[in-house]
């Protein structure tokens, strides 16, 4: 019952479920890790994406907004870790990206849209550039 009641006012406060796991979107635009501090302020972490499945639920779900994901290669540039410490294995780049232009883009957001393909795609990103973000979390972490 507990479960229960847990879920269903996580579901009232926005969040979303998708295959064992709830995602919230946010509402307002902070820096990754401020990003990141919200979700684990929430009893999560930033999204991590591990199908194609999943991506398309969060095309579908989140359409085009442009949000932080728990992707990262701040540690080591071009080895891109996810919060889990898992190294990435299902990607979903847009053409050309990452491309850490200017040097600078070690954080990654998805929703990165090209207007003229219709598509919603990863692109890497400056870690201080205020964006929206996605957390998520098991229902087993309830």
């Amino acid at each position: 019952m507990y479960l229960f009641m847990t879920l269903f006012r996580l579901l009232l406060e926005g969040w979303k479920y998708f295959s064992s796991s709830l995602y919230y979107i946010s509402t307002e635009k902070k820096s990754w890790s401020e990003s990141r501090q919200d979700c684990r302020d929430r009893g999560a972490d930033l999204l991590i994406i591990n199908s194609i499945e999943e991506q398309e639920f969060i095309n579908k779900e989140f359409g085009s907004t442009e949000a932080w994901i728990g992707l990262t290669d701040a540690v080591t540039e071009g080895i891109w870790k996810w919060m889990d410490g898992s190294v990435l294995t299902t990607e979903f780049w847009w053409t050309g990206e990452p491309n850490d232009y200017g040097g600078d883009e070690d954080c990654v957001i998805t929703g990165f849209h090209n207007a003229r393909f219709g598509s919603s795609t990863w692109a890497d990103y400056p870690c201080h550039h205020s964006e929206f973000w996605i957390c998520e979390k098991g229902v087993t972490e309830l």
